[in-house]
């Protein structure tokens, strides 16, 4: 029996609206009632989902049987070193290691995070980085999963673990080129942005750490790296849609960052170096973004040379410099492409790929002075594969691709990329895998997954764990929506701020085409998202409850006008540019007519699973905490509706290598029992 949610309604004023919310009291962590309150709530859904433990248990084991548990990274190559990790038999956490100079060479262990983890609920690895030495690793933990992190440094030479100890941290930092200075990022202690940077001298006291640079515009972020050429630190500052980008040579660790472009409104920017020039990844006058190289004595404009013009069809996402080559990640109509330059204007070309589907990308390559680039792809039946390709001859060579044990065969899997008209006419990209045996005759239900939003593409990409669904009869769906990239820049404008219900018509059309083209029917259809994804989870079952026969939202944002209005949680105020600020009436209105808190109705609403973190310092667990009580006042029908919070966890679930399946095994098993209900009596 779950404890009464209501309780005195706190009244909210905004514009003239006077919003009361009596589930406001669950905001307060440290309030008893609270925690009993989440605790019954996962009481309730273990009693729900009783029936399903045996289920539960089968997918776990199938999940975790498929992944190879021996497994180990490709190794990549840092000056005289060969860098990668491993996992060992029956442990949660990888193992970071090395040879010098051949790979025949004696191993040697950096970090064994399996050691770090030992009688923690929750561990994990933030950044770590190496000196240009290579004697010494700065690394940071999390303990808790709020993404606050303890740097520590370990001395590989000797094995010991220094007196250093940075508490409170972003797990960002980066060593100058004299092995001595470590300069690192700190959050506010309330909102947990990312504010500023410090000079830490190894082996001196924290109290003696250095502020080199504070970002006090609450809507930017910072962060600090290194070039390519390992020449230059740079802090670089952004917003949702600005960017600054300061630099300061590595060999002079105490001398002052300079700005290489200021802050404009609107102006997106990365950079990199090569020479005597920087190389600067812009969108002014480029909506796609463009490529230009300027001299490091003066970066400004007026001394721009374009390398890559800007192109309508295209969206540059990144570059890759090397000494004889340039690499661009471009995408175009939706899909990754990899294209080589020689820097002597002769012979450019694309890398090609097989799939209708696919996700590619420029893999990390540290080195310079190579012909060799390190790619990634997977496609939706293709497992994550890691190749070397020679730009001179042309020749690919597959390193390693994901082993999935259990017999699986590619052959077994059908994808196909379609595409759903949107309410305004839009062509939608939907991308999709099958088993062969699946039969389209519209009885197949179907899981739609969806983002769109920050304009993250949802690139179609292979998941181990997805082919539990896959086997017993489901079609997979991604929903490539306007919020993401996926077909350029235009594509995010057009939905976000004042454009945001886009994202939701998007995905509506898309479930409503797959229904109308045979892949299924209503009554098994479902949907699937997490974050700003659990958002468009809340939102289109408030638009279309009849639409979906059932939803999983995974650590939903979705109190939207509420946190919009509050400063002191993290993430708010640089998101203003990505929702809009409620502070302006225009926006206050345009996000209280779809938050999906604000539009629960008395309605029959599907069957759903809302799962949190008690720790989550991106979406905080109150959001979808509140969001279940109020559609369980207020829905019309007793469908299941239930909520998981992990107790010991954050935004990205359980750590360890293993147990966040556990989560994703209950996600299953609550598709499974509606979808077919006897697989519960399989034993």
């Amino acid at each position: 029996m779950l404890i009464k949610t209501k309780q005195n309604p706190h009244k909210l004023l905004t514009h003239g609206y006077e919003r009361t919310d009596p589930y406001f009291w669950l905001r307060d962590r440290e309030n008893p009632e609270v925690i009993a309150h989440l605790e019954a709530e996962n009481a309730a859904t273990k009693a729900s989902m009783a029936h399903t433990e045996y289920l539960q248990n089968q997918l776990f084991e199938e999940m975790k049987n498929r992944i190879k548990p021996d497994d180990s990274s490709v190794a990549y190559r840092l000056d005289n070193y060969y860098y990668y990790n491993r996992f060992e038999l029956g442990k949660e956490y990888p193992i970071y290691c090395r040879r010098k100079e051949d790979m025949k060479n004696p191993e040697e262990i950096i970090l064994d995070v399996n050691l770090l983890a030992q009688g923690k609920n929750f561990c994990e690895l933030g950044g770590s980085t190496v000196s240009t030495d290579h004697r010494y690793l700065a690394y940071a933990v999390d303990y808790q999963g709020r993404r606050i992190y303890t740097i520590y440094i370990k001395d590989l030479e000797t094995g010991d673990l220094l007196s250093d100890e940075i508490p409170g941290v972003t797990g960002n930092m980066v060593w100058a080129i004299d092995n001595f200075t470590l300069f690192y990022s700190k959050q506010d202690e309330v909102t947990l942005r990312s504010d500023r940077v410090f000079r830490h001298r190894r082996g001196t006291s924290v109290a003696e750490d250095v502020l080199v640079f504070e970002e006090k515009d609450e809507t930017y972020y910072i962060q600090v790296n290194k070039s390519k050429s390992r020449k230059y630190l740079f802090i670089h500052s952004s917003s949702t849609l600005s960017d600054e980008v300061s630099y300061l040579e590595s060999a002079n660790p105490e001398g002052t960052f300079t700005v290489i472009l200021p802050r404009e409104k609107e102006h997106e920017y990365a950079v990199d170096h090569l020479g005597e020039d920087f190389y600067v990844l812009t969108n002014d006058q480029a909506k796609n973004f463009r490529l230009v190289k300027t001299p490091v004595i003066n970066p400004s404009r007026t001394h721009w040379t374009e390398i890559m013009p800007h192109r309508p069809d295209v969206l540059l996402e990144g570059i890759e410099i090397f000494r004889d080559f340039l690499v661009l990640d471009e995408r175009k109509n939706g899909l990754n492409q990899i294209r080589i330059m020689p820097w002597s204007g002769v012979g450019e070309y694309y890398l090609e790929f097989p799939d209708p589907a696919y996700s590619a990308g420029v893999d990390f390559n540290p080195e310079f002075d190579t012909q060799v680039l390190r790619f990634s792809y997977q496609s939706l039946t293709t497992p994550a594969s890691t190749f070397d390709f020679d730009m001179i001859s042309r020749e690919r060579t597959l390193l390693k691709q994901q082993e999935v044990l259990g017999g699986f065969s590619p052959e077994n899997y059908l994808s196909e990329r379609i595409f759903a008209q949107a309410a305004d006419g839009t062509s939608v990209p939907i991308s999709l895998v099958y088993h062969k045996d699946t039969v389209k005759k519209g009885d197949a239900p179907l899981l739609l997954y969806g983002y769109g939003s920050y304009g993250y593409s949802m690139d179609p990409y292979f998941s181990a764990a997805r082919l539990s669904l896959l086997d017993r009869g489901f079609i997979y769906a991604i929903a490539h929506i306007r919020g993401g990239s996926d077909l350029g820049r235009q594509w995010y404008e057009d939905g976000k701020m004042l454009r945001k219900k886009n994202t939701f018509t998007d995905f509506i059309a898309c479930g409503e085409y797959l229904i109308k083209e045979g892949y299924t029917r209503k009554g098994k259809l479902f949907c699937m998202g997490g974050s700003a994804g659990g958002l468009l989870v809340g939102a289109v079952i408030n638009m279309r409850p009849d639409l979906f026969f059932g939803a999983v939202a995974s650590v939903p944002f979705v109190d939207v006008v509420t946190t919009m209005l509050d400063e002191d949680i993290p993430l708010t105020t640089g998101e203003y540019d990505e929702w809009g600020n409620p502070a302006e009436k225009e926006y206050f209105e345009y996000m209280l007519s779809y938050s999906p808190y604000d539009n629960i109705q008395k309605c029959p609403y599907p069957h759903l699973l809302v799962t949190s973190g008690l720790h989550d310092s991106q979406v905080q667990y109150w959001e979808p905490t509140k969001w279940v009580a109020k559609i369980r006042d207020y829905r019309t029908n007793d469908n299941r509706l239930l909520l998981h919070t992990n107790m010991s966890a954050g935004h990205g679930g359980a750590s360890g290598r293993f147990e966040p399946y556990r989560e994703v095994a209950l996600e299953y098993a609550f598709l499974l029992d509606l979808a077919f209900p006897e697989l519960v009596n399989i034993r």
